[in-house]
């Protein structure tokens, strides 16, 4: 990538591309030394996690034609939150008996949303450079109150002629509160991120408690996510509807200005782009997030695009295909996945007028210190989901050795 920037790049002075490749590199190995210090099952996560910091570095440094210093700050925070998450996720047990706390949290948050909104009519609050999104904060511990183990969907209690979980419902109300602030907060691009989390924990809580996916269950539950949205959609406030019926093409300067405006960088890029820092979408607004897919398009090409893409899938994948340490660690582990996926899809379909533009970010890749700090902690929460088992204690191992010293022989006897 920096032989690229050499060649190709827009940089007007190569001191830059000197101090951006020395940042990168020492990045890289302050991390390596740092892991050394944490006993995991598997470094993948890892070595994936400062991939797509290094690319993100690249290419917002790329964007403005020199070394992006706040983006590099936010990506080693994002780097320590990781390792916090990690540190914090590893015993299910203690979580499973934190949840009213982790609940409390929650609400707390929602609160915080309520009040910023009605003080200064903004999703954000500004400290300094800064800027933090209180709603960015709720997803990992929803993912955590989502989160559950066979043993909690099993203490079931007769409601009319229904077995339910208390917890389950719980969750349902939890859930309904959350869409009820963001829509009043009008933050509908995290929506579709919110209602991610809690179906798939919701799926995970209803159908393998007994081993068995029920495709029933599936089916029922895909016909009531499809009802409430349609019935959404009916509802949607006026702008929304309008957002969901614009020709962008005709209204280039308007409604449709900055999907447009992505399409044609998208086309204009390739599959090589234009050379980093050539771009002309990074004169427009929100170019380093809202639409940050169309931006790395146009300037490095598709095939960077997509390889970026790709990288956070694997991100997503690697905690599904591995054994995790728990029933607890796998709903969890599929809810971020859940999270990750869609909040991406979210950003790319909207650049490329798929879907109506939602403003959400790309994980790990748009610019903004509430998004990378809290992805870096749902990515720490599925490295505890890969971590190694409680040890046994001595008795237990001493027992264990005596048991398979003794001859096959002697049992018999």
């Amino acid at each position: 990538m920096l032989v690229n920037i050499w060649f190709n790049g827009n940089f007007s002075e190569p001191r830059d591309i000197a101090i951006l490749g020395v940042a990168v590199i020492i990045l890289d190995i302050a991390y390596f030394v740092a892991i050394l210090f944490f006993k995991q099952m598997s470094y993948v996560l890892d070595f994936l996690l400062i991939l797509i910091l290094n690319m993100s570095v690249i290419f917002q440094s790329c964007f403005i034609c020199k070394f992006n210093i706040k983006h590099y700050i936010t990506c080693i925070v994002c780097l320590a939150a990781s390792k916090c998450g990690y540190m914090l996720c590893k015993n299910h047990k203690l979580l499973q008996d934190k949840k009213k706390y982790i609940y409390g949290g929650i609400g707390i948050l929602l609160m915080l949303v309520l009040i910023v909104d009605l003080v200064k009519h903004d999703m954000w609050i500004r400290i300094g450079s800064f800027t933090l999104q209180p709603s960015e904060f709720i997803k990992p511990l929803f993912v955590l109150a989502c989160a559950t183990s066979i043993a909690d969907q099993q203490k079931k209690h007769k409601i009319l002629c229904f077995n339910v979980v208390y917890e389950n419902i719980s969750l349902f109300c939890l859930m309904a509160a959350i869409c009820l602030v963001q829509v009043k907060s009008h933050d509908y691009g995290s929506l579709p991120t919110f209602i991610s989390i809690y179906c798939v924990g919701f799926i995970l809580r209803i159908c393998y408690p007994k081993a068995k996916f029920s495709k029933k269950k599936l089916f029922a539950v895909i016909a009531v996510i499809v009802v409430c949205l349609l019935i959404g959609l009916k509802y949607a406030p006026e702008y929304v509807q309008h957002r969901l019926h614009v020709d962008i093409w005709s209204d280039k300067t308007g409604d449709g200005y900055q999907q447009s405006q992505a399409l044609i960088a998208i086309a204009n890029g390739g599959w090589f782009g234009v050379g980093p820092g050539r771009g002309f979408l990074s004169n427009i607004f929100a170019f380093d997030n809202d639409i940050v897919f169309a931006t790395v398009s146009e300037e490095w090409g598709l095939l960077y695009a997509l390889m970026m893409v790709l990288t956070i899938i694997i991100i997503t994948a690697v905690p599904l295909f591995n054994p995790t340490r728990s029933y607890y660690h796998a709903t969890m582990s599929s809810c971020i996945a859940a999270a990750f996926i869609v909040q991406m899809a979210l950003n790319i379909f909207g650049s490329c007028n798929l879907i109506p533009f939602t403003g959400v970010t790309i994980p790990f890749i748009s610019s903004g210190g509430s998004s990378l700090l809290v992805s870096g902690f749902m990515t720490g929460m599925l490295m505890a989901g890969q971590s190694p088992v409680f040890r046994e204690n001595k008795a237990s191992q001493k027992n264990k050795k005596q048991t398979e010293a003794v001859p096959a022989w002697r049992w018999k006897e």
